[in-house]
């Protein structure tokens, strides 16, 4: 069987590697976004004692720009946090800093901002980190900058007829295939009925549509999403699921699965993690993101692990396309905040106040960010930028043949 735009599905990995390609070949910030191995590749040569060891917890593992946002809980609230988790694993919050710190410089570098713009963020990404894992004003978050402001305010007034249109470009019940989204095989639709017929699967759609067990779930169409950098190459679908009551009601959800990879990012050793990379994945989304947490599930698909979401209209990431300087670093502070908030929530008061010390004491001796986390980013953009030079050459040279 073909899709619409007549590709096979044995023939998926080289037109979903090549998307990749382009995609990482936009711009240097999409290039750091999109190549999280040369990050830990980096991290894998650095001598012990370069990077402090924080309190083991659960961490991001790929701590860009583009994954964090607004995310609405089961009951509609909204809230900054975490939105991807794929390299979640129990490590040193260090890292997330340092790939956080990354991100914020290239976004800052793709804003034409000059280098201590570049230092000033990262001051401010340590006393916004401080604050997120609490302290005397922990209570009261940072104020939003504009870039957040501005995505929370659209998450906030989205409902579903905004989902549909974005991702299925019209409200009724149906994914249109085409550039995005491309006809599944028999076996991945049959996958797909058996999959939405199991109980907690059932189950778990019903509870985040407030419908009691009476309620039925049928899936009434599916498409393999060609979507991200991560998950290019591995399973991903979208499933339009119908929930009927008894009295007649209906109404739609939309349903993303993803497969679960085994993280590149470094554990601490010893740790214990679930060994199912999918059941790994919802661990750390349920410790780093509530919101994200409770509507995630570990399935089993086509025999590979998958992790499975029902979309909220919320659900927004953060897309910079130029920060000013004021800009650039208020979104520091509050983006740092955000993932010391996640990391802090996991930690008792005294670990919590001796990790706060640890960073905050590295910061002062520096009179300014801590040295090894300036280092560290001054190194880690210099790789880059060459490896983006050397993407762009390859894609160039590929495209002109």
């Amino acid at each position: 069987m073909r899709d619409e735009e007549g590709l096979s599905p044995e023939n998926r990995a080289a037109v979903l590697e090549r998307q990749r390609t382009l995609k990482m070949a936009k711009s240097a910030h999409a290039y750091v976004r999109g190549n999280t191995l040369k990050f830990y590749e980096w991290l894998d040569g650095l001598r012990r004692g370069t990077l402090p060891e924080g309190p083991p917890v659960w961490i991001c593992g790929d701590c860009h720009l583009g994954n964090l946002g607004p995310l609405a809980d089961a009951d509609g609230r909204v809230e900054v946090q975490i939105r991807d988790l794929d390299q979640t694993v129990i490590g040193n919050p260090t890292h997330d800093l340092v790939r956080l710190g990354l991100s914020l410089a290239s976004a800052a570098r793709g804003s034409d901002l000059p280098g201590v713009v570049t230092a000033r963020m990262l001051d401010e990404m340590v006393r916004g980190y401080a604050r997120g894992l609490g302290g005397l004003d922990s209570d009261e978050a940072p104020p939003e900058p504009d870039v957040v402001r501005t995505v929370r305010r659209r998450a906030l007034g989205r409902h579903w007829k905004h989902l549909a249109r974005e991702r299925l470009k019209d409200v009724e019940p149906s994914i249109p295939l085409g550039r995005k989204f491309w006809m599944l095989d028999s076996e991945e639709r049959a996958a797909l009925d058996d999959l939405f017929g199991q109980r907690e699967v059932r189950s778990l759609v019903l509870a985040l549509n407030g419908r009691g067990e009476e309620a039925k779930v049928r899936l009434i169409d599916a498409a393999y999403w060609m979507k991200g950098c991560s998950s290019l190459g591995f399973l991903r679908y979208a499933a339009l699921v119908r929930i009927a009551e008894h009295e007649g009601k209906r109404r739609l959800a939309l349903v993303d699965l993803k497969q679960a990879v085994e993280a590149a990012a470094p554990a601490t050793p010893g740790a214990e993690m679930p060994m199912d990379a999918a059941e790994r994945v919802v661990a750390g989304a349920r410790a780093l993101s509530p919101n994200l947490g409770e509507r995630m599930l570990a399935v089993r698909l086509l025999g590979k692990p998958v992790v499975m979401r029902e979309l909220a209209p919320q659900d927004l990431k953060l897309d910079v396309d130029q920060f000013s300087s004021g800009e650039a670093v208020r979104a520091a502070h509050y983006l740092a905040y955000v993932v010391g908030k996640a990391h802090g929530r996991q930690m008792d008061e005294a670990t919590r106040s001796g990790w706060r010390r640890e960073v905050t004491r590295c910061a002062i001796e520096a009179e300014g960010a801590p040295s090894w986390l300036w280092s560290s980013v001054v190194e880690l953009a210099g790789r880059h930028e060459v490896g983006y030079l050397d993407h762009c050459r390859r894609y160039a040279t590929v495209d002109a043949t």
